[in-house]
């Protein structure tokens, strides 16, 4: 009995190591900018649900205003394409911009957390956000 709960346990632990050990396909780029979101370019995250883009990253980024307090920023690097054949990075779907759109690979991915939703096994790569609590949102990995 005991060997059957231990060959259970070792293939249980075995399975979540496996699916777990995938790295993110898409180039991690040393960056650290803070934004002002009073600025003009930036005055669409000053309401919850506003995304903007922002210079770095491998192939840009793209800042979402998840709540009050809360930014998400995103590489807009499709995970589908790490050789970076497709010369589009991902953008806002214009029926849902809660979705980004991959055209050339058809692939979709939520612009709330990044996850897949369509046509990929990978997320988006995400960096961290801190937030000054008054308009400076700082963006690094």
């Amino acid at each position: 009995m005991r060997y059957i709960i231990f060959l259970g346990l070792s293939f249980l632990f075995l399975s979540s190591k496996c699916s777990k050990g995938k790295a993110n396909p898409i180039p991690n780029i040393p960056f650290d900018i803070t934004i002002d979101i009073q600025l003009p370019s930036y005055n669409q995250l000053q309401g919850v649900g506003g995304w903007s883009y922002v210079t770095g990253g491998s192939r840009g980024i793209i800042v979402y205003r998840r709540g009050i307090d809360e930014f998400v920023a995103f590489d807009r690097h499709s995970p589908v394409d790490p050789d970076g054949t497709c010369f589009l990075p991902l953008f806002p779907d214009s029926q849902n911009f809660l979705l980004l759109k991959d055209t050339c690979n058809n692939a979709t991915f939520s612009l709330y957390d990044g996850s897949p939703v369509s046509n990929s096994s990978f997320g988006l790569r995400q960096y961290a956000v801190q937030f000054n609590g008054s308009n400076l949102v700082r963006i690094y990995n």
